[in-house]
């Protein structure tokens, strides 16, 4: 064979060498590491880039003010959102104990309200009226926003940065979230996987509003109602001995966060004010 004919066969084999290379590199990085195996979504690294880096602030002080700071606009919007909307049921009950008819308006939106928060109201009624507003009533920002340090271990982790899930919230339907490297077998739950900081606290307020497992948070807070008390995140605290598996130990351990990061809850939380 010719010296020419022999140096285009070498170079049509490199080619040839050099795209088949190309494309196993290409498939290898489509593939899902290990870790994505457990259930890390590739679609969700994107999230990386919507919290703070909690992990490098160095100060401890710094880091749960961060912390804080980072979801209480949220923990106040959803807040607001449900003040508005007791304060619209309370108008429509002061209606009916008034003898007004309720217009069609009205009517809609408690029933828009009643499927938000899970309740079955067939017709609009006094009693039904306050039964929804049992469950239409704000969580204290103090206790959602510890509840957050301690679900996610102050931001760090998995969930809260691939998923936006500041709360542990579960999902059942395969793929709807990711898979917890710890689950038991024959579990089929997933942690949910939300869009935003936002839809991460919106969904977990509904979730206390509304799912039977937290009738005793509902309790709680009616009773502190009625009472004219204010509604205490160590009063609520006690309904949420269905939110673990570990029940009186979490609660002891969400009380313990409460009592030595009071300093930290209040807004606008100065490091030299500390006493």
């Amino acid at each position: 064979m010719k010296t020419g004919s022999v140096n285009k066969v070498i170079i049509a084999l490199a080619v040839v060498v050099a795209s088949l290379l190309a494309v196993k590199l290409l498939l290898v990085d489509l593939q899902p590491s290990e870790e994505g195996s457990q259930g890390q979504l590739l679609k969700n690294k994107r999230q990386y880039s919507q919290i703070p880096d909690f992990e490098a602030i160095a100060d401890v002080a710094e880091k749960k003010k961060a912390f804080f700071d980072f979801l209480r606009p949220a923990v106040q919007h959803h807040n607001n959102i449900i003040a508005e909307e007791r304060k619209f049921l309370l108008a429509s009950l002061q209606h009916l104990v008034d003898g007004e008819v309720l217009s069609e308006a009205e009517l809609f939106r408690i029933q828009q309200l009643a499927s938000k928060y899970q309740y079955s109201m067939r017709s609009v009624t006094v009693n039904n009226l306050n039964q929804l507003l049992r469950r239409v009533d704000i969580i204290p920002e103090d206790l959602v926003l510890i509840q957050a340090a301690n679900e996610t271990g102050w931001g760090s982790s998995r969930f809260a940065k691939e998923g936006l899930n500041f709360f542990g919230q579960w999902c059942f339907r395969k793929g709807c979230g990711l898979v917890p490297q710890s689950r038991s077998e024959g579990m089929s739950h997933e942690v949910a996987v939300f869009n935003s900081v936002d839809d991460s606290v919106g969904s977990y307020m509904r979730n206390l509003n509304s799912n039977a497992a937290y009738s005793l948070l509902r309790s709680i807070r009616a009773d502190l109602r009625a009472q004219g008390e204010p509604i205490r995140a160590d009063k609520l605290v006690y309904g949420l001995l269905n939110y673990s598996e570990r029940q009186e130990a979490y609660i002891e351990e969400l009380l313990d966060m409460l009592r030595h990061n009071n300093q930290f809850l209040v807004e606008n939380y100065e490091q030299g004010s500390a006493v």
